[in-house]
C-alpha cells in the first residue's frame, strides 16, 4: 500500500509544482507585457476605480471622480466604466484599490485563472473523478475566456457556484458563504434566489442562509468602514439613472428596445415570468430536487431571461454545460451540438467581436438548449446511467 501511495503523492506534488510554475510564468509575462493603458481598455478599470475610491474613503459611484481616475491611466475617449454592483459585496474588489492599474490587472487576471482552474477541478471531483479529460473543455469555454480578457467578475461567481454545488450537502454554512461573489450581480440570479429560499425552508437548511448572511454582513462592514455613506451613494447612482440606456445583447433588451425603449420595466418582464415559472417548477420537483440537475436548469433560464447581461456573465453557466456533457456521454448522445456552439462562440470572441454586440444574443439560449437536449429529451439509447449517478459518487 505504501509503495502505491508514494508514487501517487509524488505525482500530485509534481503536478502542483508544474501548475505553480505555470502561474508564475504567466504572472511574469503579464507583468512585462501589460500597462496601465491595457487596464483602462477593459471592464476591469471600473472595478479598479471603484476600489481606489473606497480605499481613499471616496464615493465609488461618483461618475465624475471615476472618470477622472480612469482617464488618468489611459481611458482616452472610451466610455466610462462605472460599476453597478451593490456595496455589500465590494469587499471582494477592495485589494485592487491598493495597487496601480497595471498591477491590479495582473493580480485580477491571475485570480480569475485560479478561480477558473479551481472551478474545473471541483466539477471533476463532483462528477466522481471520471477517467475522461473532457472537463478540461472548461478552459476553452468562451464566456469564461471573455470574462478573463475583460477583467469582469463572472469567473469569481463561477467559483462560488461550484463551491456551493460541492458543499451544500456536507458543509451548508460554507456553501452559503461561497455565494458571496454572486452578490456583485444579483440581477442575474433572481429566479435562483427565490428557489434557493424555498429550498432552504423545505430542507430546513438554515445554516446555508446563515453562512451567506454572515459573510455578506462582514463584507458590508468592511466596505462601510472605508466609506460610511456608500449605500446612500449607491442609491443616488440608481436614482440618477446610472444603469439606464445601456444596451446588452439579451432577449430582455430586445424586448424593451423593440416595443418601448423608454420603458425600463420591460427588461424585467422575462425575469418576472422566469421567477413565476421557477417557483412552480421547484414546487413540482421539491421532493427530488438536485442543484446539479434541476438547479442548473433554473440558472440557465435565469441567465437567458436576465434584464441585462453580457457573454462574460455566462461564465457562471460552465457547471451546467459540463454536467450536461457528462450526461450526454452517459446517455450516448452526440456531443456535436455543444462542440458547434462552443466553436462559434470562440470564433466570435477571437475575431474581436465586441461583447456588447448583438452577435452574442444567441449564446445564453444556446447553452439552455444544449442542457435540455442532453438531460431532458428522451434517449434512443435508453441509458442505465444518468447525470445524478455521476454526482452521487462525489
Amino acid at each position: 500500500m505504501n509503495r502505491a501511495t508514494k508514487p501517487s503523492r509524488g505525482r500530485q506534488l509534481a503536478a502542483a509544482c508544474i501548475v505553480a510554475a505555470g502561474f508564475c510564468f504567466l504572472a511574469a509575462i503579464y507583468s512585462v507585457s501589460l500597462t496601465d493603458a491595457n487596464a483602462a481598455r477593459r471592464d476591469f478599470i471600473g472595478y479598479w476605480a471603484a476600489a481606489r475610491q473606497m480605499v481613499h474613503g471616496a464615493d465609488p459611484y461618483n461618475a465624475d471622480a471615476v472618470l477622472r481616475l480612469e482617464k488618468s491611466v489611459g481611458l482616452g475617449q472610451l466610455q466610462i466604466k462605472l460599476t453597478p454592483s451593490p456595496p455589500a459585496g465590494l469587499a471582494l474588489i477592495l485589494p485592487i484599490g491598493c495597487m496601480s492599474a497595471k498591477n491590479g490587472l495582473v493580480f485580477w487576471m491571475m485570480l480569475q485563472l485560479a478561480c477558473l482552474a479551481g472551478s474545473i477541478g471541483i466539477l471533476w471531483l463532483l462528477l466522481g473523478k471520471p477517467a475522461t479529460r473532457l472537463h478540461l473543455f472548461g478552459f476553452l469555454f468562451a464566456p469564461a475566456l471573455a470574462c478573463i480578457m475583460a477583467g469582469q467578475v463572472g469567473v469569481l461567481c463561477l467559483f462560488g457556484i461550484t463551491l456551493f454545488l460541492f458543499l451544500h450537502k456536507s458543509r451548508p454554512f460554507f456553501a452559503g458563504a461561497a455565494l458571496l461573489p454572486c452578490s456583485l450581480k444579483p440581477h442575474l440570479f433572481l429566479p435562483v434566489i427565490l428557489v434557493l429560499l424555498l429550498w432552504v425552508i423545505a430542507e430546513k437548511a438554515y445554516r446555508l442562509i446563515a453562512g451567506f448572511l454572515v459573510t455578506l454582513a462582514a463584507s458590508d462592514a468592511i466596505v462601510t468602514f472605508y466609506d460610511r455613506d456608500v449605500w446612500s451613494q449607491y442609491l443616488a447612482m440608481l436614482r440618477a439613472g446610472g444603469l439606464h440606456g445601456r444596451f446588452a445583447p439579451t432577449l430582455s433588451a430586445y424586448l424593451r428596445w423593440d416595443i418601448h425603449p423608454q420603458a425600463g420595466w420591460l427588461e424585467y418582464l422575462l425575469t418576472a415570468i422566469a421567477c413565476v415559472w421557477a417557483v412552480w417548477y421547484f414546487w413540482r420537483r421539491r421532493r427530488q430536487w438536485r442543484w446539479t440537475n434541476e438547479g442548473m436548469l433554473i440558472l440557465l433560464v435565469a441567465i437567458a431571461c436576465a434584464p441585462y447581461a453580457w457573454i462574460t456573465d455566462e461564465a457562471i453557466l460552465l457547471p451546467a454545460v459540463l454536467l450536461a456533457v457528462f450526461h450526454a456521454l452517459a446517455s450516448r448522445r452526440s456531443l456535436l451540438p455543444i462542440a458547434l456552439f462552443a466553436a462559434v462562440a470562440l470564433i466570435e470572441l477571437f475575431c474581436d467581436v465586441r461583447i456588447t454586440s448583438w452577435y452574442y444574443t444567441w449564446t445564453a439560449p444556446a447553452w439552455l438548449l444544449w442542457f435540455l437536449y442532453a438531460t431532458r429529451l428522451p434517449s434512443i439509447a435508453n441509458p442505465t446511467e444518468s447525470l445524478s449517478s455521476f454526482v452521487d459518487r462525489a
